[in-house]
């Protein structure tokens, strides 16, 4: 009897392995970094390049998508820019409609106090994030002001990144 219940779990675990299904999909986005801790992310908005740092060694280098008008620095809701100056990685999202995402901490105090003076809102939900698919072919600057990488790069840059990581994004 005991024989018959270890073979009919085993069997039940071997089908569920075989299916793959949902699951598979899901947990294969994250993946395990080993590598030099990242020290900081400089992003070069009029180059459409953000590049990983370990101390003065750049780790990668990534083409990327900004905001829909990235001309300048984002100053209110709804303008389309994407920040500049000092911000740090504030919250990982892993369940992100955008694949994976990392939180900006746009807008700090600087960036509020501004825009409250011009009677306005600041904006926020600054992210680097993947297309999740469906972005494909909407061109190089289609965001709403985050940062945008392909699908299998923000997983690379997710396993790297933790929280605190400054990042300083330039003209």
């Amino acid at each position: 009897m005991q024989r018959r219940a270890v073979f009919l779990g085993l069997s039940s675990l071997t089908l569920l392995a075989a299916c793959g299904g949902d699951s598979a999909k899901f947990s294969s986005k994250f993946r395990r970094y080993s590598g030099p801790p990242v020290t900081q992310i400089q992003v070069f908005k009029g180059k459409r390049r953000m590049m990983l740092f370990s101390g003065d060694k750049v780790l990668k280098t990534y083409k990327i998508g900004l905001g829909g008008n990235p001309v300048g620095k984002k100053q209110f809701e709804g303008d389309g820019k994407t920040p500049e100056g000092l911000y740090y990685i504030s919250r990982q999202n892993p369940n992100s409609a955008y694949h994976l995402s990392l939180e900006v901490s746009y807008p700090n105090a600087e960036d509020r106090a501004f825009a409250e003076a011009q009677g306005r809102k600041p904006g926020g939900d600054i992210m680097i994030h993947g297309r999740a698919g469906k972005n494909k072919g909407r061109g190089r600057d289609w965001t709403a002001g985050c940062i945008a990488v392909k699908d299998d790069e923000i997983e690379e840059i997710y396993s790297m990144i933790r929280l605190g990581t400054p990042i300083f994004i330039f003209p």
